[in-house]
C-alpha cells in the first residue's frame, strides 16, 4: 500500500495552472487526518503490504523513484525537488512540502503526487508522481487579417513549444479584450479551446484555437452635461479632444469611445472650467449608457462651483528682472476673471519651445537651474491673490557638447551647425535653434533628433550637452524607363546629399561612396531618340569652412533633334543645342536676422540651332546667348523637419538681370522693330505674293537673330509659404507666388525665352527656352498659358496637410488643397483677381533612397482658356522630385 502525501489535484482543464500556495495549505493542515484514515481503512480493506509509520518522526531517504507521464529524466526531477537519498526528513513535514512548491513553481507541470512506498526500520522511500504541462503544438487564429495574427503571437508569446497553462490562457485573452477596447471595440469576445494532440510521440501537446469576434465600434451616440449653466454642452464638448458624438461630416476624429481618452478628456473639462475663472469646478459622476442601436451615450454630471478673479500678483526671489518686466511678460492683470490654464503658460509653456514665457527669459539668459511656481496665497471673496516665487540660481555654462549618433556625417560637419560652444552661457534659444539646423540639414532624422542635458551641477553653474541624432539616407538614386514623346525614354540620375569631394581619390573612403563632408553632387542623364539631357552640380555649403556661404555650380547640356515626319524617326543633321554653366554664392546673414541668405549666381547658356525650323524660334540656323546676373533674399525659419514643417515660414525675392546690350552695342532697334513690322505686314497681307512673303519672312529671321544674339531682360520673382499647427499635428500652409519678365528697351520687346507656363504638376522633360513650368493642379500642362508663354503670372493657394507616418525610412502626410492662379501677356492684361481655381486632396510620399513621391486629384472650377465647357472636370498628377 502507498501513502499519499500529497493530495493530487485534479485538472478538469487541460493545462490548467494549480494554485501552489493553496495546494500546499491543504496538505499541512489536513495530511494528519487522511493518514489516519487510511491507516485505518487500509487495515481491514488491503490484503498485502502494509506501510506503517510513527507520525512526525524523522525518517533517512532510502530512494526516491519517478512516474507518471514526463519528458524530463528521473534523475533531473528528483535534483530539481531538492530531495535526495541518504537525506534526514520528517514524514509529513517541510521537506516535503518544499519539494512539492519547487516542482510547482517551475510551471513545467500540471499535477504532482508523493507517495510513502515502503518504510523500513527508520528508512523511507518515496514515489514522486506528475505529468508535464502539455506544450503548444499548433495555432489557429480566427477573425482577423494575416498581417495583425504576428504581433498578437509575438505579443504572448505564442510560439511553438510554449508551456500551456492557464495563465497564458488568461493573460491573452486579457490581452485582446484590452486590445480592441482601446480601438473602441467594447463588445469583442474572445474564446481560446485547447485540444490535446494524441499521436506517438510521449511529449504532452495540444493544438489551440483562438477565436475573435471584435464586433463594430462602439460609437458615441451622445454626450450630455447635467449641472452646467456657465459653459454650455457644446463648448464643454468641443473641450473633449478625442471623446466625440458621432458627426459624419468630421473627418478627422471619430466617434469612438476609448476609455483611457475619456477620462483625459474629463480633465480636459475641468481645465476649460478653469480657463473660465471656475477654479473648483469637479466631475461629480459619470455614467455610459448603452442605447439599442448599440451606440452609448454619456452622461456627465459637474459642479461648476464659484467665479474667481485675480488679486494682487506679486513676484518674490526676483533679481535679475524687474516686477514691471515680468509683468509685461505675464500680462496678467488684477480683476483678470481666473484662468489658471493660461497662468501656467505664461510661466512656462510646455507646447511651445520658443514661447513667449517667464520660464523661457530667464532660460534665455543662462539660468537654466531657475524655478518658478505661482502660489495662491488669497482666495477671500472668490479673488485669488498670487506670488510668483522666483529661485533664480546660478547661470549655467557649457562644459562639454558633443554628438552621439552620427556614424557617416563628419563632425565638423554638425559642430559648424551647433550654436552651442563649451564655456558658452546657457540659452535655451540656442539649444532648440541647434536642434532645427540639425533636422534642416536632411541628413538626420528630424524627428528623433535629441537634445540630452548630462551632468547638471547647480552648484558650481555647468551642464554637459549631448545631442543625439539618428542618420537617415541622404543619397538618391533615379533610375527609369518608359515610353512617351514617340519613343523609349530612359533616365539615370544619381544625387549624393552628404557627399565628401576630398576623398574622392581614397579608395578607402567608398562605402558605397565618399561621404560625410555635408556637400551635394548630383549627376543625371536623359536620353530619347530625339533629345539628350547630361547635367552636372555640385554645392559646398561651407566655402572654406569658416563660414556658412555656399558656393554651387551647374554644367549641362541638351541636344534636341527635329521630327522627321517622313520617316517618323529623329533627323540627327538638324538639331537645337543647349548649353549652360552656373556658379553662384548663398550668404547667412546676421541682420535682420540669421534666418537671412543672400544669394547670387552668374549664369551663361548658349542655345545653338542648326537647320532647326519650328515654329518656336523664326529663324532655323542661328545662335542666341544669355549671359545673366541673378540675386535674391530669402528667409527660411520652418521648424526641425524640412519635408513636414509644421511652423514658421519660407519666403523668396529674386532679380534676373541681363546686361543691357542696347544700351551700347550701336544697334538701332528702333529700326529694326519698324522694318520687322512692315515685314510682317506684308506676310499678312492676302495680295502679297509668295516670293515676297518669302523675303519677308527671310527678312525676319534676320532681324530676330540680330534682337536675340544676346537676350535683353529683367526678370523678378517672389513667394512666400507660411506654416501653421491648426490642431496637432494638423497644419496649414498658404502659399503666393508671383513672376514677371520685362524689358529695358521696348523696340527690343519681351523676349521668346524664360517664360512662364501655368498649369499641371509642374513637371517637364526638358526645357528648351528656359522657360518655367509653375505648377496649378486641376489643369492640364501648361493650359493656362499662351503657346509662347506668359510674361506675368500669379498663383495663391492653400493647403491642409496632415500626417500619416514622420519615420525616417517614409514620411507620408495627406493633403487637401484650394488654389487659384492665371498667366498674362501684359500689365494691361494682369487681373489678380481674374484667376483660375481648382481644389482638391493628394498624398505625398518621402523614401530617403527615391526622394519625394506623390499623387493629386485636382477639380478645376473654370474652363481652360479656348476650351468652353471644360471646367467641372479632374486631373490626376503625379509628383517626382518636387515638394510643394
Amino acid at each position: 500500500m502507498k501513502l499519499l502525501l500529497n493530495i493530487k489535484k485534479e485538472n478538469d482543464d487541460l493545462g490548467k495552472q494549480v494554485n501552489n500556495l493553496a495546494n500546499i495549505s491543504f496538505s499541512a493542515i489536513y495530511i494528519k487526518h487522511i493518514l489516519v484514515l487510511l491507516l485505518f481503512v487500509g487495515s481491514f480493506s488491503i490484503q498485502g503490504q502494509e506501510v506503517t509509520y510513527n507520525s512526525n518522526n524523522k525518517y533517512t531517504l532510502g530512494g526516491i523513484t519517478v512516474s507518471g507521464n514526463s519528458s524530463f529524466s528521473e534523475q533531473t526531477i528528483v535534483t530539481y525537488s531538492g530531495l535526495r537519498k541518504g537525506k534526514e526528513i520528517t514524514i509529513p513535514g517541510e521537506d516535503i512540502s518544499t519539494a512539492i512548491k519547487k516542482l510547482w513553481k517551475s510551471k513545467l507541470f500540471s499535477d504532482i503526487e508523493v507517495y510513502v512506498t515502503k518504510i523500513e526500520g527508520d528508512v523511507a522511500f518515496l514515489e514522486i508522481r506528475l505529468s508535464d504541462l502539455p506544450q503548444l503544438n499548433e495555432l489557429k487564429i480566427n477573425g482577423i487579417k494575416k498581417s495583425k495574427k504576428e504581433k498578437i503571437i509575438e505579443e504572448n508569446k505564442l510560439k511553438k513549444g510554449t508551456k500551456v497553462t492557464e495563465n497564458l490562457i488568461t493573460t491573452t485573452k486579457n490581452y485582446l479584450v484590452n486590445k480592441y477596447k482601446k480601438e473602441g471595440y467594447l463588445n469583442s469576445k474572445i474564446h481560446i479551446n485547447t485540444i490535446e494532440v494524441k499521436d506517438s510521440v510521449k511529449v504532452a501537446r495540444v493544438n489551440m484555437v483562438l477565436n475573435i469576434d471584435k464586433g463594430e465600434k462602439v460609437k458615441i451616440k451622445d454626450i450630455v452635461f447635467n449641472g452646467n449653466n456657465v459653459l454650455s454642452d457644446k463648448k464643454l464638448r468641443k473641450s473633449m479632444k478625442s471623446t466625440k458624438k458621432i458627426n459624419r461630416l468630421r473627418i478627422f476624429k471619430r466617434s469612438k469611445f476609448i476609455d483611457s481618452a475619456y477620462q483625459a478628456d474629463l480633465s480636459s473639462v475641468i481645465e476649460k472650467y478653469k480657463e473660465n475663472g471656475y477654479r473648483d469646478a469637479r466631475i461629480l459622476s459619470d455614467s455610459l449608457i448603452i442605447n439599442d442601436d448599440k451606440t452609448i451615450s454619456l452622461n456627465i454630471d459637474v459642479n461648476e462651483g464659484e467665479l474667481y478673479t485675480f488679486g494682487d500678483i506679486t513676484f518674490i526671489g526676483n533679481t535679475v528682472y524687474s516686477n514691471e518686466y515680468l509683468s509685461r511678460i505675464l500680462r496678467i492683470k488684477k480683476g483678470d476673471t481666473y484662468n489658471g490654464v493660461l497662468l501656467q503658460e505664461r510661466i512656462a509653456d510646455n507646447s511651445k519651445p520658443d514661447a513667449f514665457d517667464i520660464t523661457n527669459e530667464y532660460q534665455n539668459h543662462g539660468y537654466l537651474f531657475s524655478t518658478i511656481n505661482p502660489v495662491e496665497v488669497s482666495a477671500d471673496n472668490n479673488v485669488i491673490d498670487m506670488e510668483i516665487r522666483i529661485i533664480e540660481g546660478k547661470p549655467a555654462y557649457f562644459n562639454s557638447v558633443t554628438v552621439v549618433g552620427n556614424d557617416k556625417t563628419n563632425d565638423h560637419v554638425i559642430y559648424r551647425e551647433i550654436r552651442t560652444r563649451p564655456g558658452q552661457l546657457y540659452r535655451k534659444a540656442n539649444v532648440v535653434r541647434t536642434v532645427r539646423e540639425l533636422g534642416q540639414l536632411g541628413f538626420f532624422d528630424a524627428q528623433e533628433i535629441s537634445p540630452n542635458f548630462n551632468n547638471p551641477n547647480p552648484n558650481e553653474g555647468t551642464i554637459d550637452m549631448e545631442y543625439s541624432v539618428k542618420e537617415t539616407g541622404s543619397s538618391q538614386i533615379e533610375l527609369q524607363g518608359g515610353y512617351g514623346g514617340g519613343g523609349f525614354i530612359g533616365t539615370l540620375g544619381l544625387s549624393f546629399n552628404n557627399f565628401s569631394i576630398k576623398d574622392i581619390f581614397k579608395k578607402d573612403a567608398y562605402k558605397p561612396i565618399p561621404m560625410g563632408d555635408g556637400q551635394k553632387l548630383a549627376l543625371r542623364l536623359q536620353a530619347s531618340r530625339f533629345y539628350q539631357t547630361y547635367s552636372f552640380s555640385f554645392s559646398e555649403p561651407w566655402l572654406g569652412g569658416k563660414r556658412p556661404v555656399q558656393f554651387s555650380s551647374s554644367l549641362s547640356h541638351t541636344k534636341q533633334f527635329l521630327f522627321n515626319p517622313q520617316t517618323r524617326n529623329a533627323d540627327k543633321s538638324r538639331s537645337f543645342n543647349i548649353t549652360g554653366i552656373t556658379f553662384g554664392l548663398a550668404k547667412r546673414l546676421t541682420v535682420p536676422d540669421d534666418f537671412f541668405t543672400l544669394s547670387q549666381a552668374v549664369s551663361y547658356q548658349r542655345y545653338d540651332l542648326n537647320n532647326y525650323n519650328t515654329g518656336l524660334f523664326t529663324f532655323g540656323d542661328g545662335y542666341s546667348n544669355n549671359l545673366s546676373y541673378t540675386i535674391g533674399l530669402s528667409r527660411n525659419n520652418t521648424s526641425v523637419d524640412p519635408i513636414f514643417p509644421t511652423a514658421g515660414s519660407n519666403f523668396s525675392v529674386s532679380a534676373k538681370l541681363s546686361v543691357p546690350y542696347s544700351l551700347f552695342n550701336g544697334v538701332d532697334y528702333d529700326a529694326l522693330k519698324d522694318e520687322r513690322d512692315t515685314n510682317d505686314a506684308i506676310i499678312r497681307d492676302v495680295n502679297s505674293s509668295q516670293l515676297d512673303r518669302t523675303n519677308a519672312g527671310n527678312r525676319i529671321a534676320e532681324i530676330d537673330q540680330e534682337r536675340y544674339k544676346w537676350l535683353e531682360f529683367y526678370k523678378v520673382k517672389f513667394k512666400g509659404d507660411w506654416y501653421t499647427q491648426i490642431v496637432k499635428d494638423l497644419v496649414l500652409r498658404p502659399s503666393v507666388e508671383f513672376g514677371f519678365l520685362g524689358a529695358y528697351n521696348n523696340a527690343r520687346g519681351t523676349i521668346p525665352f524664360e517664360r512662364f507656363f501655368v498649369g499641371g504638376d509642374g513637371l517637364g522633360n526638358y526645357s528648351l527656352d528656359g522657360r518655367e513650368a509653375i505648377q496649378l493642379r486641376g489643369y492640364p500642362n501648361q493650359s493656362l498659358s499662351d503657346q509662347d508663354g506668359g510674361t506675368i503670372y500669379n498663383k495663391f493657394s492653400l493647403e491642409l496637410r496632415y500626417p500619416i507616418t514622420l519615420k525616417a525610412s517614409a514620411k507620408i502626410y495627406a493633403l487637401s488643397f484650394l488654389e487659384g492662379g492665371a498667366s498674362y501677356n501684359n500689365f494691361r492684361d494682369y487681373n489678380p483677381f481674374n484667376i483660375n481655381r481648382s481644389a482638391g486632396v493628394g498624398v505625398r510620399i518621402f523614401m530617403p533612397a527615391f526622394g519625394l513621391l506623390g499623387i493629386d486629384f485636382g477639380h478645376r472650377f473654370d474652363d481652360i482658356p479656348g476650351d468652353p465647357g471644360s471646367s467641372r472636370n479632374w486631373e490626376t498628377h503625379f509628383i517626382i522630385g518636387q515638394q510643394f
